[in-house]
């Protein structure tokens, strides 16, 4: 159970003085304000309802508040908004309350909704590039988020094997045999190479482009030696794929991975009941579905294309028999597809059609959760000097490289195994800290020396203030850390008690809008809200009763950045 916060025990308290005074009409909102600790509107609302002054309603309203020990001082502010200062023992037992709670307080509102969660989507016989990236990260910190709410998360990676580019690569392989370690970690690097000259000689002999083609038929028709040497290039691949996400420390395992694979026997029955349906027609040989506001430059309609006039299927196909088994079978209550804002139109018109297949209920949110770009120094999508893609790995060890420098310089006794570690923390940290505490609809800057800056909103910042808590922590030997509710407090003490009491609805805005960089922007205030409780509020050095308050106040704030983190996928050391 979600622990009240103090913005919800307000707006009850409102509503109960609303109701003292017969105002229906008054629905409050509360929220933190600049001039009080919190602001009550919707006094202005009820009074055109009522036709009267707004600032008469509001003074009601201040005068009828219940005297429950939760209001210290209450005031008509502005046409008429009311300011609500709390008691410091209201405070002090919100605190108490939260360090007590299971959790730090924080419910599970997602208790029965089953979310299906379709991320990374790397293809086979290709590495991973610097465009995987953020499908990969946002998507996990959301299956975090959503498990850590009480929600049943299956993730899916919808992975590219399947199609033409595996009769190319086979054949090559066929015609030009070369043994492969599948223990050497260079193997995926090989493969991608295979992929580019079998692409090239697809593209240049004609004769070659024929027999890729037959061999395209013989593994969609199951032969024997054509499915195993398909079968070796995933093998492969997955295990590149794994040591990807082992660095990144996401969440995706092998049993995650449905391929496109695993659709291909159903696709005929999802073009044929589209088109019993009459939502799919054929057109040009093809069969297509047609909408009435998607049209092409020219003015022609667009339209989703479900069979090629070949007979072959694509993505379209793919993605519509991949919805039906995740509503049929996995029973979703949501079905959310962390794919580049580019596709917008894809699923646009892949929902539409799943809605009016009756594939997709009404009640059941299908949600394109969309992002944009990285991009390198010159404003343009991130490449190498050469102009190539980056490979992610490469991003990573640049990163991790970086990182070690910066953790050396702050311990120099630091050495070996134990350096190496601090630096994929940091370094893996401060690559995904920077992705998610960006809007991911927005383009972002790759800027490695900024994302490793120990001030500022980066990852290390974070890291490093949960560090510092758990120093004063061991510090204090043990001591309790008891709330008296009793003492008076600091205001520096009352911002931090006020920013911790928002952590629970912070997930709760992160989950209504699948929007992470919101939980990174909580955790940034949060730390800096503690930076300035540091500097102001002495904690070791206090006198009883305050030294048990701050230490709570530390330990609260250590667990909270410690949890959030490790919600966004982020390692959380006790030493930095």
């Amino acid at each position: 159970m979600t622990l009240p916060s103090l913005a919800s025990s307000l707006s009850d308290s409102v509503t109960a003085a609303a109701a003292r005074l017969g105002l229906s009409e008054l629905a409050p909102q509360v929220r933190r304000s600049e001039h009080a600790d919190f602001q009550a509107d919707g006094v202005l609302a009820a009074a055109r309802i009522l036709r009267r002054r707004p600032r008469d309603v509001a003074a009601e309203v201040v005068a009828a508040l219940p005297a429950d020990g939760l209001v210290a001082a209450a005031e008509v502010a502005g046409p008429g908004f009311v300011n609500l200062d709390l008691t410091d023992r209201a405070l002090l037992a919100q605190l108490a309350d939260r360090l007590a709670a299971p959790r730090l307080g924080v419910g599970t509102p997602e208790t029965g909704v089953t979310t299906v969660i379709d991320y990374s989507q790397p293809n086979i016989a290709k590495e991973m590039h610097v465009g995987h990236l953020r499908s990969t990260i946002v998507g996990d910190a959301l299956v975090r988020i959503l498990e850590h709410l009480g929600g049943a998360v299956v993730r899916r990676n919808h992975i590219g094997d399947w199609g033409t580019q595996f009769g190319m690569l086979i054949q090559h392989r066929v015609e030009h045999p070369e043994p492969v370690d599948t223990t050497d970690v260079t193997t995926m690097r090989r493969l991608a190479a295979l992929y580019r000259r079998a692409r090239a000689k697809f593209d240049a002999d004609p004769g070659f482009a024929d027999r890729a083609r037959q061999r395209v038929v013989a593994l969609q028709a199951g032969d024997p030696q054509t499915v195993a040497a398909w079968r070796d290039i995933v093998a492969e691949s997955t295990r590149y794929f794994t040591d990807v996400y082992d660095r990144l420390g996401v969440r995706l395992t092998d049993a995650d991975a449905v391929g496109e694979s695993a659709y291909n026997a159903v696709l005929p029955d999802v073009a044929a009941d589209l088109e019993r349906q009459g939502v799919a027609v054929t057109s040009d040989g093809a069969l297509c579905v047609f909408f009435d506001d998607v049209r092409g430059p020219d003015g022609e309609p667009t339209p989703l294309i479900v069979r090629k006039r070949d007979g072959g299927f694509g993505y379209a196909a793919t993605d519509l028999a991949a919805l039906r088994q995740r509503v049929t079978e996995l029973r979703a209550d949501r079905l959310l597809y962390v794919v580049d804002a580019r596709q917008a139109l894809h699923f646009r018109m892949v929902f539409d059609t799943a809605r009016r297949s009756g594939w997709l209920p009404p009640t059941v949110p299908a949600v394109h959760v969309a992002f944009g770009t990285v991009l390198g120094p010159d404003g343009r999508p991130f490449k190498t000097r050469a102009g190539d893609t980056v490979r992610l790995v490469d991003l990573l060890t640049e990163a991790v490289d970086r990182a070690r420098d910066v953790v050396a310089a702050k311990n120099p006794g630091l050495t070996g195994a134990a350096l190496d570690e601090r630096a994929r923390q940091v370094g893996v940290g401060a690559v995904k800290y920077a992705d998610l505490a960006t809007s991911r609809t927005r383009d972002y800057t790759y800027d490695p020396q900024r994302m490793l800056a120990l001030a500022g909103n980066t990852g290390v910042y974070l890291q490093y203030a949960h560090a510092r808590i758990r120093s004063i922590l061991g510090r204090a030997g043990g001591a309790e850390a008891a709330v008296d509710p009793t003492a008076a407090l600091d205001p520096a003490e009352r911002a931090l008690i006020l920013d911790l009491d928002t952590f629970a609805d912070t997930l709760t805005e992160v989950v209504a809008g699948y929007e992470p960089h919101r939980l990174c922007g909580y955790l940034y205030r949060l730390a800096q809200t503690f930076t300035t409780f540091y500097e102001h509020c002495p904690v070791l050095r206090a006198e009883a009763p305050t030294r048990g308050n701050r230490l709570a106040l530390c330990r609260l704030t250590g667990d909270t950045l410690r949890t959030g983190l490790e919600l966004l996928g982020i390692d959380a050391p006790d030493q930095l």
